[in-house]
């Protein structure tokens, strides 16, 4: 069936097959897998330049992983725990490279992405009832950002919360006029600039206390002290992995490149999207660690850091006015930089399901109602973001299980598919998220989490 695994034995990568003969090693893939590369002159040269013109989807995915949600739970832990639980956030960033390279894979060898895929192979009915639960959790998604980004509008300039979620809507719709076409490198930008800020916004405060390097290293021997511990590892460890940026990596890879724009072969896009999602969620759990290092530093033992409001406060009254209203803006641009990425992520999930190209505007609003219906009505809330958790909980398993079993199926894969022993590793990984993520629904539930 596969005219690119004839010449292949062993089902390991052919370098000729990639480079020399593009047109033979995609013969047998959906069609958009591949445009064969146009370097042939000065080879190293060129090499170097397509490198450079791959990275940047991993950064776009990488900005869920630094969403307000994320910033109140290190600080928490951080705060509760000190130094304890930094060898969980490491754990998890190591997951969730593992994960997002998965979903960039699948992207780049069959040119489609997985809700496409599953839009394929589902039945009609099966493609809609996927579709209620992925919109589902774009919207639970978009709670967590729009909240977020009122609050640090309050903090920033006292506007009422459901004012400042409007703006947060208005602001990151404008962004997401960039996502597409000829301008989606501009989107790319604008969110990788967003990513930096929130970088310094979230450190800056390292500057000002620097932690204690041996406490640091400490933190990354796994261990537990008490039921509340298990309890706050758990909820770090089930909430990391986003199911709207699994989703949406396996589009970006594609979506990087323009109509018709050549593309280098697929082994120089597998190799620049590894080192790409490396780097991206290098990035994005240094900021998640340097926030548990933060809280660990300078607010351990200190009461009311557990809502963003008093983790602001708490981190005002230590470090200073300046400190604070940097982490505020930091906070500003983790939620208007993630709530673009989730509503991207909900048109990619409708057009690949439903196959139904809404406007992007027509997507931003049904995911936004829902958040500023909360912030209008909700006396606190910081608890709409836990029911949140709990939702995105359970859409993680509807992601990462076809996301594994397609990146192991040999008729869509070819010769890139996953080797037994990767496979097994992916396995591991899946059930461990997937029942962490249980352990943090049922907890939640029982009203201990």
């Amino acid at each position: 069936m596969k005219s690119d695994t004839e010449n292949e034995e062993d089902g390991t990568m052919s370098t000729e097959s990639a480079d020399v003969r593009p047109a033979e090693s995609t013969d047998a893939r959906p069609a958009g897998a591949q445009q064969p590369t146009h370097h042939h002159s000065q080879p190293s040269h060129h090499h170097g330049h397509a490198l450079a013109g791959i990275l940047g989807p991993a950064f776009v995915a990488a900005v869920a992983y630094v969403d307000p949600g994320n910033v109140a739970a290190n600080i928490t832990s951080g705060a509760r725990y000190g130094y304890l639980l930094v060898w969980v956030l490491v754990l998890a960033n190591c997951m969730s490279v593992l994960i997002q390279y998965q979903s960039a894979k699948l992207g780049i060898v069959t040119g489609e992405s997985l809700p496409e895929i599953l839009g394929e192979r589902l039945g009609d009915a099966g493609r809609f009832m996927f579709f209620m639960q992925a919109e589902v959790i774009a919207i639970a998604t978009d709670l967590a950002e729009v909240i977020g980004g009122a609050i640090s509008l309050k903090l920033l300039f006292g506007l009422p919360l459901f004012v400042g979620g409007c703006i947060i809507g208005a602001v990151s719709t404008v962004l997401l006029i960039f996502e597409k076409g000829a301008t989606h490198r501009i989107f790319e930008k604008l969110i990788i600039g967003l990513l930096l800020v929130i970088t310094f916004g979230f450190i800056a405060g390292l500057f000002i206390a620097p932690p204690n390097p041996k406490e640091v290293v400490a933190g990354l021997v796994p261990r537990f002290k008490g039921t509340d511990t298990v309890l706050m590892a758990t909820s770090m460890l089930g909430a990391t992995v986003m199911p709207h940026a699994i989703y949406l990596h396996s589009t970006l890879v594609n979506d990087h490149y323009a109509p018709g724009e050549a593309k280098p072969s697929i082994k120089k896009l597998l190799h620049g999207s590894k080192i790409d999602v490396a780097w991206a969620l290098l990035l994005a759990g240094s900021v998640n660690l340097a926030l548990l290092i933060l809280a660990a530093n300078s607010l351990y033992g200190m009461t009311g850091t557990d809502t963003i409001e008093g983790a602001q406060r708490a981190i005002q009254h230590v470090l200073g006015p300046v400190i604070g209203t940097i982490f505020s803006i930091g906070l500003l641009t983790s939620s208007l930089s993630s709530t673009s990425v989730g509503t991207y992520a909900g048109s990619e999930i409708m057009h690949g399901l439903l196959r139904i190209k809404a406007p992007m505007w027509a997507c931003r609003v049904v995911t936004l109602v829902p958040a500023l219906v909360v912030l209008w009505f909700a006396s606190n809330p910081t608890e709409a973001l836990i029911v949140g958790q709990v939702v995105l909980s359970v859409g993680i398993p509807f992601a990462i299980i076809p996301l594994m079993r397609y990146t192991h199926d040999r008729t869509l894969m070819g010769e890139y598919v996953d080797g037994p022993v990767k496979h097994v590793v992916n396995i591991a990984v899946a059930a461990l998220i997937v029942a962490l993520n249980v352990v943090l629904i049922v907890l939640t539930m029982l009203g201990k989490a």
